[in-house]
């Protein structure tokens, strides 16, 4: 494990870079800042190492820009109608800072946060980050104590593990936000790579403000279909309503009825560099997105970050569960633990 210096946002918190780098030549870089995956460096077909996630060179960036690049997202991903939901028969607000809804639980969310480097394990090159969240913090109820342990396989497989606990029953639905692209982060559009996601069916949205209806329904003859692999270009500009309603791809897949048994949600590959990856989780839903609001921006290195420039594969209860009975349950009981994980493998085909 390498540390080193990273810099320092306005107010004067120092933040550093942990790299570590597996046998076979892949490295992953994190920041305390929103626990973040900062880079992720994988061999190509030509042995090239190239950095296939979006990010800055300084961590008041990240403060600065709102694309929520390889931050962990909490207490709760995604979006929450009007930012009010009811546990108990008490009812909680949140920030409305998406429209007229709740994203990402808020102006105050823990991608923006000091996480506290609560362990490095070099033998196993992994990180563990940890956070305490007080209760009413960003309006849910709880004292809500948090880690997500980052971990580089000699497989070439990043395994993200989320384990938390609760005073009082609240939600928790973490995830991760990293935005890929399997040619390099600066190579511009992700439209020419293919992607598989292994769902028959997504949870389709009212309007453009992306709430769930509540109800499932089956991708099959429509432009959400990606049981068998395609572009993500394809059919990104059809004239589906769903499609019309976000611009472009910004759904969630359903991957089971329940959460807690893994599966592979997605596949993805470029042909120009060979590099190809494969993602797993134990939640139940995954959002697909195609970063079809990325406005340009400058990236790492100086790069030229614009619409469509990374996808992102987030793990998830469904959006709006807490609100939707119809949908797998995120509220976590006060002494449960909550224990999910998520992994993203990279390979050269």
């Amino acid at each position: 494990m390498e540390k080193r210096f990273y810099g320092r946002t306005n107010d004067g918190t120092e933040f550093y870079l942990y790299s570590f780098t597996n046998r076979k030549n892949m490295t992953m870089v994190l920041t305390e800042l929103g626990a973040t995956l900062v880079s992720v460096l994988v061999p190509d077909k030509d042995g090239v190492r190239r950095d296939v996630v979006l990010g800055y060179d300084s961590p008041q960036e990240y403060i600065d820009n709102t694309c929520f690049f390889g931050t962990v997202i909490g207490r709760s991903g995604n979006r929450i109608d009007k930012g009010r939901f009811v546990i108990n028969g008490n009812t909680y607000q949140m920030d409305i800072n998406d429209n007229e809804n709740n994203l990402h639980s808020g102006n105050n969310g823990y991608d923006s946060r000091k996480w506290e480097v609560r362990s490095v394990d070099e033998a196993h090159n992994s990180i563990t980050f940890a956070l305490f969240s007080p209760d009413a913090d960003q309006g849910f109820p709880g004292n809500f104590n948090v880690s997500v342990t980052y971990t580089l396989t000699d497989d070439n497989e990043i395994i993200l593990h989320y384990e938390g606990r609760s005073d009082a029953d609240t939600v928790a639905n973490m995830t991760n936000h990293s935005y890929f692209n399997l040619a390099g982060h600066d190579s511009g559009s992700i439209e020419g790579q293919e992607l598989c996601i292994f769902a028959d069916a997504y949870t389709p949205v009212r309007d453009s403000q992306a709430i769930p209806t509540g109800e499932l329904a089956l991708v099959e003859g429509t432009p959400m279909d990606f049981r068998t692999a395609k572009a993500i270009g394809r059919d990104i500009e059809a004239d589906f309503e769903q499609m019309v309603f976000v611009g472009g791809y910004d759904h969630n897949f359903v991957l089971s009825d329940a959460a807690g048994t893994r599966k592979k949600m997605a596949q993805a590959y470029c042909r120009e560099t060979g590099i190809a990856m494969e993602a797993f989780t134990d939640c139940c839903g995954m959002q697909f997105y195609a970063g079809n609001f990325i406005t340009d921006q400058t990236g790492k290195g100086g790069a030229r970050y614009t619409k469509r420039q990374g996808f992102c594969l987030e793990s998830q209860y469904y959006p709006n569960a807490v609100n939707e009975k119809r949908f797998p349950s995120p509220v976590l009981k006060a002494g449960e633990a909550y224990d999910t994980q998520t992994s993203y493998r990279f390979f050269v085909k």
